[in-house]
C-alpha cells in the first residue's frame, strides 16, 4: 500500500448530474447490491468468524458526493441490511474518490482518516475493528478483489482527469 502525504489539492468529486440517478434509486437496491457483493467477497472471513465483531452492530457508509447511504449488520455469519429504525454504531463517511482510493489500496486507512478525507463517527472501538480488518485483509487470497483492485488502480487516473 502506498502512503502519501495529505495534499492541499481539492479532491475529485462525482458531478451532481452523475449522482442524481443514484440519489433517486431506492436505498434497498443500493444496499442489496452492496450486501450481496460483500457477502461474496468476505465469504471466507465470515465463515472463519473474522467479522464477528459486527454481530448486532450497525455500520452506515455514507458516500457524500453520490448521495448514497448504506446500512448493514452481521447476523448468523452473514452481512444483512440494517434495520433503518435503529441508529448506527459507526458511521463511515467520504466521497466516491476516497472510497476508491481505499478499495484500490492506493491510500491506506490511516492516511485517509488522519487527513480527514474519510470520517468516522460513533463507537471508536468498533470503528478501529473495522479499520484494522480492512488494513489486515490479505488481498492475494481474494482473486476477485485482487482483480478489482487492479482495475481500480488503472481507472483512478481516469477518474482524476474527468472529475478532478
Amino acid at each position: 500500500m502506498q502512503r502519501s502525504q495529505p495534499s492541499a489539492q481539492p479532491q475529485p468529486l462525482l458531478p451532481a448530474p452523475l449522482a442524481l440517478p443514484l440519489k433517486y434509486m431506492p436505498a434497498f437496491i443500493h444496499n442489496r447490491v452492496l450486501i450481496t457483493s460483500l457477502n461474496r467477497l468476505f465469504h471466507q472471513e465470515l465463515n472463519n468468524g473474522e467479522l464477528d465483531f459486527l454481530q448486532g452492530k450497525i455500520i452506515h457508509i455514507i458516500i457524500e458526493d453520490a448521495g448514497i447511504k448504506y446500512g448493514f449488520s452481521l447476523n448468523n455469519n452473514k452481512l444483512v441490511i440494517a434495520d433503518s429504525r435503529r441508529s448506527a454504531d459507526v458511521i463511515l463517511q467520504g466521497t466516491v474518490y476516497n472510497y476508491l482510493l481505499l478499495a484500490s489500496r492506493r491510500e491506506d486507512t490511516d492516511t485517509l482518516f488522519f487527513s480527514r478525507r474519510l470520517h468516522m463517527q460513533g463507537d471508536t472501538e468498533l470503528g478501529l475493528y473495522v479499520k484494522n480488518f480492512l488494513d489486515g485483509m490479505d488481498m492475494d487470497s481474494h482473486k476477485i478483489s485482487a482483480l478489482l483492485e487492479s482495475i481500480l488502480q488503472k481507472s483512478l487516473p481516469v477518474y482524476e482527469r474527468l472529475f478532478g
